[in-house]
Formats: C-alpha cells, sequence, structure tokens
C-alpha cells in the first residue's frame, strides 16, 4: 500500500513535471510563433513601405521621364517648325535671287540695247566720208540724206520738186562738199522746166566755184544750150569753143564740136 501510495505522489509529481514541462514545452513554442508573427509583421511593413517608396521614385522618375519626353517633344516641335521657317526664308530668298538675277539680266540686255541705240544715233549723228562726182569728203549724215533725197526727186522726174528741195539743200548746207553737185543738177532742173536763164546763172557759178570739178564740162556745155535757147549763137559759140580748148577728150567736147559744126 505504502508503495502504491509513493508511486501513487511519484507519480503525481511525474505528471505534475510532465505537464510543467510541457507547459514550457508550449509557452515556448508559443514564444517562437509570437516572434516569427513579429518579424513577418515587420517584414511586411518593411516591404510595403520599400514599394511604396519604389511606387513613390517609379512615379516620381516617370513624371520626371514624362515632362522631360514633353519638353523634348516640344523642342522637336519648335526645332521643326524654326526648319519649317528657314526652308521658307531659304525658298524666299532664292525666289528673290533669281527674281533679282532675271532683274539684273533685264537691267544688262536694256543697258546693251541702249548702248547700241545710243551708238547708232551716234554714228547717225558723226561725218562720214562720200564720194560723189569723182570728189571724196566728210558729209553729217542728215547732210548725205538731203541730198540724196534731192536726187531722187531729179531721177523722177519731178523737176520743179527738185528745184525746191536742191535751192533748200544749197542754203541749209552752204559749205557743203556736195555743192558743186547741187548747182549742177538744181541748174538741170531749171533747164528741164525753160527757166534758162537761172539755169544758165548756176551752172557758171559751178564753173566758177570749182572750175576742176569733173561736172564742169558738161555745165559748160548746158550753158551754151541756155544761151542758144535763149538766142545767143555768138555766146553759145564762144562757150562750146571754151570746152573744147579747156576740156579736149571729154564727151563734152565731143558734143561741143558737133554743135559748133552745125552752127556754122
Amino acid at each position: 500500500m505504502r508503495l502504491l501510495r509513493l508511486g501513487s505522489v511519484g507519480g503525481r509529481w511525474v505528471i505534475a513535471f510532465a505537464l510543467t514541462a510541457c507547459a514550457g514545452f508550449a509557452y515556448a513554442g508559443l514564444f517562437d510563433d509570437e516572434e516569427a508573427r513579429r518579424a513577418i509583421l515587420d517584414l511586411r511593413q518593411r516591404i510595403d513601405v520599400l514599394r511604396q517608396e519604389s511606387e513613390q521614385k517609379l512615379a516620381a522618375e516617370t513624371k520626371r521621364s514624362s515632362e522631360e519626353t514633353a519638353q523634348l517633344r516640344r523642342a522637336m516641335l519648335d526645332l521643326q517648325n524654326q526648319l519649317e521657317a528657314m526652308r521658307s526664308e531659304m525658298a524666299k530668298l532664292r525666289g528673290q535671287s533669281e527674281q533679282l538675277a532675271r532683274d539684273v539680266a533685264d537691267i544688262q540686255r536694256l543697258q546693251k540695247d541702249a548702248g547700241q541705240s545710243l551708238e547708232e544715233r551716234l554714228r547717225k549723228l558723226e561725218p562720214v566720208r562720200v564720194s560723189v562726182d569723182g570728189r571724196e569728203f566728210s558729209a553729217e549724215p542728215a547732210e548725205k540724206r538731203d541730198f540724196e533725197a534731192a536726187l531722187a526727186v531729179f531721177r523722177r522726174g519731178d523737176f520743179t520738186a527738185a528745184q525746191t528741195a536742191f535751192v533748200d539743200f544749197l542754203n541749209r548746207y552752204s559749205a557743203s562738199g556736195y555743192r558743186s553737185s547741187a548747182l549742177f543738177w538744181l541748174g538741170n532742173a531749171q533747164y528741164a522746166t525753160k527757166d534758162y536763164k537761172d539755169a544758165q546763172a548756176n551752172f557758171r557759178l559751178l564753173v566758177q566755184q570749182s572750175p576742176d570739178h569733173m561736172r564742169v564740162p558738161e555745165a559748160l556745155l548746158a550753158i551754151a544750150n541756155c544761151q542758144l535757147e535763149g538766142k545767143d549763137v555768138k555766146g553759145a559759140r564762144k562757150t562750146l569753143e571754151e570746152v573744147l580748148a579747156k576740156h579736149a577728150g571729154t564727151e563734152a567736147a565731143a558734143a561741143a564740136k558737133e554743135r559748133l559744126a552745125r552752127l556754122k
């Protein structure tokens, strides 16, 4: 019975000890779980903080990147606008340059044309060398033109108009190299209209002023004809003899010889 009680006491102690040990083990287990939970919670908090910080940093970086991208786009757009403006300006300048080149070419052409026109006008005003009735001399362009115009009227057979033209020429160009020839053709025009007196006077003037002129033999022969038309046979014979004496060998001399023969 004692053994049984002791056993019983011992058993109870053992049981109590076992229970205490189990309780200690249970407490230790509970303590470990709590620490783990706290560690996990702490880790979660830290992860949450890191995630928030990362998200904030990412958001900030994204915002900054978006702003930089927007700025870059604006800068690119501004640059593109500037390039377009420069292209437009260059095209405008190119157009102006081309127009300027055309204007310069037009001015140069006008200057050339004006220069040529001026040269032509000056050339028309400059004296020219002419040769008429065996004589060579300088004449003004207008002088040459007026003489040739008067001679053209004579050759058309309009002797009255030719007289007016040659008289006007002699009055306008009194010292002209054409003077002797103009007197000769004026006398012929007057002879053709039977104005023998004036014709004879102009032929005489030619002989007196230009005794070596190639038309002098013809002028003397014409004077003789005027004298014959005026019934001055004696004067005509004397003039014809002058042609033979001074201008032998000429056609006028041969004609004078024939007329002298008819007068005898």
